[in-house]
């Protein structure tokens, strides 16, 4: 019988032991489902649109001529603004736009009409708020695209009026025309940039946190550990049957996710998709091996959980997603680069909007790998330091 207990496996008593803790520790059952998912669930109602359109502008139209009408209706015809109200002063335009009941005023000046027929250049101004940094930019570019293209039909109308023909007026115009062509996202949309790289940032956190806590439940004492050992048959089937039910359950996640973002919000997959199924397993790793390191360095496991939120909250930040990483100063650009969630978002861009060649979306991959193989040697060396420390009775 004692043969029998002997030879039981180890690494399936903890694996399952893993499972019932989900259902009877409420606060590991938050980490791992309620609070990712929730997440996960709230920016895909928040970005599902995709694009942010008709944002509210109002006019302030002190000519009142045809020419003003039609710059106002050129605006207005933009996806990105629509000119829902006129104001009668500067002032009340402003107020409206502290109070974010619009999001620009456009002014039209006196004279607006006579000054362009008559040769002179009339300014007219466009107000928004640039502490809204994405809105701010979507209205003015609504007014850039509109207001040029108005002026160009003038000064066109106005030379082909004198006898010059239709060709050279446009090329007097334009002399030297710009043709843009936008790579990737030429929508702009929200879901292909932001929400997929949001996904995996919130994923990040939840997983870091979840296994400093998990795993700190069985190594904040010396008797948690040592129980461990003997319910695992051996310290390393123990730690592997600990964390493989994590990974299988932010795997599928990250799956679902996934399906979501390319079935029903269809963010194009363009690349590899075994690359990215791969990238998104050593990503996975990397985060619970980071984890689990805390863990077996602070105690108590309040202090591991706490550093795992420091490291992973503010992480979206430097993952060049917002802001571009080659911009960011020394710090920024080297803690950008400890995180796995970083490595991730580049092979996960190259793989989706950019359809990146196999040979040149490796080296993100190669790093997470290399993560995965640095933290589980700095893991090993822990564990063995914490073995030595424990008498062998104890276990």
């Amino acid at each position: 019988m004692q043969r029998s207990d002997h030879q039981r496996p180890g690494f399936s008593l903890v694996f399952w032991r893993e499972l019932v803790w989900l259902r009877r520790r409420p606060l590991l059952f938050m980490l791992v489902f309620v609070v990712p998912l929730g997440l996960m669930l709230l920016l895909t109602a928040i970005f599902s649109a995709g694009l942010a359109t008709r944002l509210p502008i109002a006019v302030l139209d002190l000519d009142g001529s045809e020419l003003s009408r039609s710059i106002i209706r050129a605006v207005d015809a933009t996806p990105d603004t629509a000119a829902v109200l006129h104001v009668a002063e500067l002032s009340e335009g402003r107020h409206l736009i502290v109070s974010r009941k619009i999001r620009g005023l456009l002014m039209l000046p006196h004279n607006l009409e006579r000054d362009v027929f008559a040769g002179r250049r009339p300014e007219v101004v466009f107000f928004y708020n640039t502490q809204t940094f994405t809105v701010g930019n979507l209205v003015l570019r609504g007014a850039n695209s509109a207001i040029p293209s108005v002026a160009a039909g003038i000064r066109i109308s106005l030379r082909t009026a004198e006898g010059q023909p239709v060709e050279e007026a446009k090329t007097a115009v334009t002399p030297i025309p710009l043709q843009t062509h936008a790579l990737f996202n030429s929508t702009l949309n929200y879901v292909h940039f932001l929400l997929a790289a949001l996904l995996p940032a919130v994923l990040q956190t939840a997983v870091v946190t979840t296994m400093a806590y998990a795993v700190g439940l069985d190594v904040e004492t010396r008797h948690r550990f040592a129980v461990l050992r003997r319910l695992g048959g051996g310290l390393w089937p123990a730690m592997l049957g600990k964390l493989l039910p994590y990974t299988i359950l932010f795997l599928s996640m990250l799956g679902i996710a996934d399906a979501v973002l390319f079935k029903y919000l269809e963010l194009p997959l363009r690349g590899q998709p075994a690359l990215l199924v791969f990238a998104g397993i050593v990503f996975v790793l990397s985060c619970q091996l980071i984890g689990a390191l805390l863990a077996l360095l602070l105690r108590p496991t309040a202090a591991a959980i706490s550093i795992a939120t420091l490291l992973t909250a503010p992480a979206f930040g430097f993952m060049g997603i917002g802001f571009p990483r080659i911009a960011m100063n020394d710090f920024a650009y080297g803690y950008g680069e400890l995180l796995p969630g970083t490595w991730y978002l580049m092979a996960r861009i190259d793989q989706t909007i950019r359809g990146t060649p196999f040979d040149l979306s490796l080296k993100p991959v190669f790093v997470l790998t290399g993560f995965v193989v640095v933290l589980i040697s700095l893991t090993a060396i822990r564990v063995r330091i914490m073995r030595r420390s424990i008498p062998e009775q104890a276990s």
